[in-house]
């Protein structure tokens, strides 16, 4: 008997049945838990890509922002925070509460190799750098405390990314320049930023777009582009128009003032077709992309092309650029829609390329030099069926102004984007303008009316320190700019921000 119960309690201590279940119940806590590790991890790098995400967002608003005529730091850190994942920006999203951020700007030589340098913005900064914080709660890995295991409750992210400023060329463009020759840019402009004629420091401004822009494509170099081809061409007109045949006194040393014939008025939407021999025309160079003794954006300019020649680049004795003879008075309508014409054909030989179109004057307009020929479209007249009416009649001797502003929202509708330029524009004037829908009762004015013809408001610019401008004329989007300064942020308006490598900073 008592052989028997030893054996049975040595049989009960030697089986081993039932053992696993303890090891199973360990195992299945464990894989419970690499499955909790792993979902939490997963949502952190799922919220690390939205973070990652709106920080590119908020760097490219930053180096958008930069670009600006009126760029300061606090615009700039306000743009980055616009667009940020931060309480109140665009991409804040509950996976990543409580997210702060950081903005820095600075000149960096690496961005500047980049072709975007440093003066581009006011703030004498060509990078931004915006940085973003967020710590995401876990929900498994925390468990793990109710066993004694330290877990983490949270998880810390950080994103950084760097943008350039507006710098970085992206489409090519053909740019149609219309300079107001008429007496009045003969006048003085004493303001420091100037201290010469008025067509002088226009002409100074023309310098600084062409030295802005990129001629060449990336490969190309040199006046000719070698080793690639065209990009940024350019083509200067100017009013009143002048002898077809005369515009190299214009355009080759030494300079001297073509002929003026009477304002010749072109066929709205016509195919463009340069006009040759005794013709008047209001171009005075074809588009050209040899302006660039270097090929690149920033480069010096090439005092051999003609295009630099006519905008004063070339400092000889005998050679003085575009002068202002006048003596046709100012009507600009013509030269607008020559110039749309001749935008039309430049962006039918380089599809894909954009139009621009900037206009400098003074704004009045009351020639009585105008050949009215062929017919004379009314008020309400349309191009196509769903372009904008005209407001005025063309051409006509009336409602001159109104003329312009017609004209370039013709050069809008067909996708141009229209510059204007107001230098030492008035606040009253446009003697001529009695019909139209504004007319001189309803405070039309020179300023008004370089105003209107501009695409946009941000696409308005005057020339807030000319000697001439007593405060009647100022543009609220880009205020406090000088002639260089505003061709400057023309020039920047072609361009577009990138993001660089965060050791570009």
């Amino acid at each position: 008997m008592k052989h028997s119960i030893r054996n049975r309690f040595f049989r009960v201590i030697a089986d081993q049945s039932g053992q696993a279940l303890p090891w199973m119940m360990f195992l299945i806590v464990l894989f419970i838990g690499a499955a909790g590790i792993t979902v939490d991890l997963g949502h952190a790098y799922v919220c690390y890509r939205e973070l990652q995400a709106s920080t590119d967002a908020a760097a490219l608003a930053a180096g958008y922002e930069l670009g600006q005529s009126g760029a300061t730091v606090a615009l700039v850190q306000a743009a980055a925070s616009s667009y940020s994942s931060a309480s109140g920006g665009a991409n804040a999203t509950p996976n990543l509460p409580g997210v702060s951020i950081t903005t820095n700007v600075t000149c960096s030589a690496a961005v500047t190799n980049l072709g975007v340098t440093c003066g581009l913005s006011p703030t004498g900064d060509n990078v931004a750098q915006v940085i973003q914080t967020a710590s995401v709660p876990t929900y498994f890995m925390k468990a793990f405390q109710i066993l004694g295991v330290k877990g983490a409750s949270s998880i810390n992210l950080r994103a950084v990314s760097t943008a350039a400023a507006r710098g970085a060329t992206n489409s090519q463009y053909n740019v149609a320049i219309v300079i107001d020759t008429t007496a009045s840019m003969n006048t003085e402009d004493t303001d420091a930023n100037c201290g010469n004629t008025r067509i002088y420091c226009a002409l100074e401004g023309v310098q600084t777009l062409l030295e802005s822009l990129s001629p060449c494509t990336a490969s190309g170099t040199g006046s000719s582009c070698t080793g690639g081809g065209s990009f940024d061409t350019v083509s200067l007109f100017t009013f009143p128009n002048i002898q077809a045949n005369q515009a190299g006194d214009d355009t080759s040393c030494p300079t001297s003032d073509p002929k003026i014939p009477n304002y010749y008025t072109p066929v709205i939407g016509a195919t463009w077709s340069a006009p040759t021999g005794s013709s008047a025309t209001y171009q005075v160079t074809g588009y050209l992309s040899n302006y660039s003794s270097t090929g690149k954006a920033g480069g010096t300019l090439n005092t051999s092309s003609a295009l630099s020649i006519a905008s004063g680049a070339n400092t000889a004795s005998n050679c003085s650029g575009m002068q202002a003879p006048g003596g046709d008075g100012t009507y600009y309508a013509g030269a607008i829609y020559a110039a749309q014409a001749s935008l039309m054909a430049a962006q039918a030989s380089n599809p894909g390329s954009k139009n621009a179109l900037i206009i400098l004057s003074d704004g009045d307009a009351s020639s009585t030099k105008i050949t009215v020929s062929g017919t004379v479209e009314s008020a309400g007249y349309k191009y196509s069926s769903t372009a904008p009416a005209l407001t005025v009649s063309y051409p006509s001797t009336t409602d001159q102004c109104q003329q312009a502003i017609d004209a370039a929202k013709f050069a809008t509708f067909q996708g141009t984007t229209v510059y204007t330029v107001a230098y030492g524009a008035s606040s009253s004037g446009c003697s001529t303008d009695t019909s139209g829908p504004l007319g001189s009762k309803n405070g039309v004015s020179p300023c008004s009316v370089l105003q209107d013809m501009a695409s946009s408001a941000s696409d308005f610019y005057s020339d807030a320190t000319a000697s001439q401008n007593k405060g009647q004329c100022t543009s609220a989007s880009n205020s406090n700019l000088n002639l260089n300064q505003i061709f400057q942020s023309v020039a920047t308006s072609f361009t577009v921000a990138r993001l660089v490598p965060n050791s570009d900073y």
